[in-house]
């Protein structure tokens, strides 16, 4: 009889025994089988191997010094990596109470030392095989608790129902077959998944190794029986070796005797059953293990294109703030242009009005004192003139005197204009106050009217070193904002005073004020409060930017009327 190992690669075992004569009648026998062994002398030494590498079987000595064979056994079965190794037992001591102590601790196998070597490695090979197969998980199950399903094939109805009764009380689903017919039938039926089939060796209506041996076929099928593990209920008898070796050969996993005592039927089918569902429960974990690395793979992927994204999205977000910027630099270049070309374009017409206008202007008041002086002598000449021809005479000369008073009024409008807007706008110069505000007073005299009176209060320095645009520009756009402010009668107070070394203009009316999450808000480009087409909003953006070419500061506060009060404040220069 060849006892070779199939297996081109040998299987490895972890042989742990503290006897060293026992140990190497092992090791010879086992390497001579195809084996290879490694060999530790204490379960200590075992634990820190297994620590090491994994084995594919472990033979060891019950009786073992420091933690006996026993615990060892316990400490695998407490381990997720190690827990569906298979154990094998061996002992010098023999008797059911220690074999279902040593089975009962989590062995698959328990085997008197005394046993028959051919024996020891038929069981040894089981084992390897039940190692070997790995059975598809059942659909649905997942990790949730299921019972164990047997299949008894017997051909004695006594012993059926004795079977189906003690793998009942175990907890076990069990379905019962009277011989190879309903067995094949049930294996092969859509959704069979058994865990354990028992068969019945010495039964004589069926030929049960070749039951066996169709049976283990089954296993390695694409039917749903895939995986279950086979007991060859028989003898242990030394005359029935043959029988055993015949078993095993076809497949059979364990053989128990049929004399035996029922629970250590039970357990050693428990034994089975419960490396079925461990190795189910393993494989469950592993493919949850690999959901999770995959899961956390994907989160990683996912977090990296988060950070990605949020990465762009800072990058966006800076280009939208650089954006933002440069707008309200354009926006700012862009008043300044409005201004400048605003303040040129005025610059162009106040000289074209002063040549177009002054020399027909000059010609007409000449000769307007011309006609006056006429009317005047024929009116002091004529006493005798009827009454109706005096009368025209005397309105003749109150229309000239309004026609001087006309000429005068536009030769002084043209001089202010001229004074506004010089050519030499941003040239610092000593500015003459009092005389700068009269100016802006007069050529915002349409928007004032007699509806609104303007208090002056000039105590600061009559003469102060700016362009001409700070007064000129800033001073009418602040109050020409307070008259159209206020709605009706009211009152525009323009005060200047010396604060340190600042001269400060306040400019207040009696106008609704400016509300307190509009005043951030009211020196932007653009802003205005009045209906479309009623102003560019500009005025006060233009204002701000003169300030600032000063060094100076404006600000907005609530005035003691309750409207508006602008405050321009400048540093003093030498002039």
């Amino acid at each position: 009889m060849s006892l070779a190992p199939p297996e081109a690669a040998p299987a490895r075992i972890l042989l742990v025994e503290d006897s060293e004569t026992q140990a190497l009648q092992l090791r010879l026998l086992l390497e001579a089988s195809g084996f290879s062994v490694t060999r530790c002398a204490t379960a200590e030494a075992a634990l820190d191997a297994l620590n090491e590498g994994l084995p594919d079987l472990v033979v060891a000595d019950y009786h073992l010094p420091g933690i006996n064979g026993d615990e060892l056994t316990r400490q695998i079965r407490l381990s997720l990596r190690t827990r569906a190794t298979p154990v094998l037992m061996l002992t010098e001591a023999q008797g059911r109470d220690l074999e279902r102590q040593g089975l009962q601790s989590g062995a698959d196998a328990y085997v008197p030392k005394s046993a028959d070597r051919d024996l020891l490695v038929l069981r040894i090979r089981a084992l390897l095989r039940e190692r070997g197969q790995s059975g598809p998980q059942e659909a649905g199950q997942g990790g949730a608790f299921r019972r164990a399903r047997l299949l008894v094939v017997d051909a004695s109805a006594t012993y059926r129902a004795y079977l189906a009764g003690l793998f009942g009380q175990e907890g076990h689903a069990v379905m019962a077959a009277d011989g190879p017919d309903q067995a094949l039938a049930a294996l092969d039926a859509p959704g069979a998944a058994f865990d354990c089939v028992t068969v019945d060796l010495l039964s004589p209506a069926y030929d049960a190794i070749a039951l066996c041996r169709r049976i283990a076929a089954l296993r390695g099928g694409p039917g749903g029986s895939a995986g279950f593990y086979l007991v060859g209920i028989g003898s242990a008898a030394a005359s029935g070796k043959d029988m055993l070796v015949q078993a095993f050969a076809a497949g059979v996993d364990d053989v128990v005797p049929k004399g035996a005592e029922g629970e250590v039927l039970a357990i050693r089918v428990r034994t089975l059953v419960r490396r079925k569902l461990l190795e189910e429960d393993n494989r469950r974990v592993a493919d949850e293990l690999r959901q999770h690395e995959r899961a956390v793979e994907r989160a990683q992927a996912e977090a990296a294109a988060a950070e990605a994204k949020a990465a762009l999205a800072g990058a966006l977000e800076q280009a939208n703030r650089d954006l933002a910027d440069a707008n309200r630099q354009l926006k700012d270049a862009q008043a300044k242009l409005v201004q400048a070309a605003k303040m040129a374009s005025l610059g162009e017409l106040v000289a074209g009005i002063a040549h177009e206008i002054n020399n027909p202007l000059a010609f007409i008041l000449a000769h307007q004192g011309t006609v006056e002086r006429l009317i005047g002598e024929v009116a002091a000449g004529t006493g005798d003139l009827p009454e109706p021809a005096r009368r025209a005479l005397a309105k003749a000369q109150d229309r000239i005197g309004s026609m001087r008073l006309g000429l005068a009024r536009i030769q002084d409008l043209v001089v202010n204009l001229r004074k506004f807007s010089r050519l030499d706008e941003g040239e610092l110069r000593s500015v003459n106050v009092p005389e700068a505000i009269e100016t802006v007073l007069a050529l915002v005299q349409h928007k004032l009217g007699s509806r609104i009176t303007v208090e002056r209060r000039l105590a600061g320095e009559p003469e102060i070193c700016c362009t001409p645009a700070l007064l000129n520009q800033v001073v009418m756009n602040v109050i020409g904002n307070a008259a159209d402010a206020i709605p009706g009668d009211g009152r525009i107070t323009v005060e200047t005073l010396s604060e340190g070394d600042n001269d400060v203009i306040r400019i207040s009316d009696t106008g609704p004020g400016v509300p307190e999450d509009l005043r951030e808000r009211i020196f932007e480009p653009f802003f205005t409060t009045k209906p479309v087409g009623s102003g560019t909003g500009l005025g006060l953006a233009i204002a701000y930017s003169v300030v600032q070419a000063h060094s100076g500061t404006i600000s907005v506060e609530t005035a003691p009327g309750g409207g508006a009060c602008f405050v321009i404040s400048i540093p003093r220069r030498a002039a």
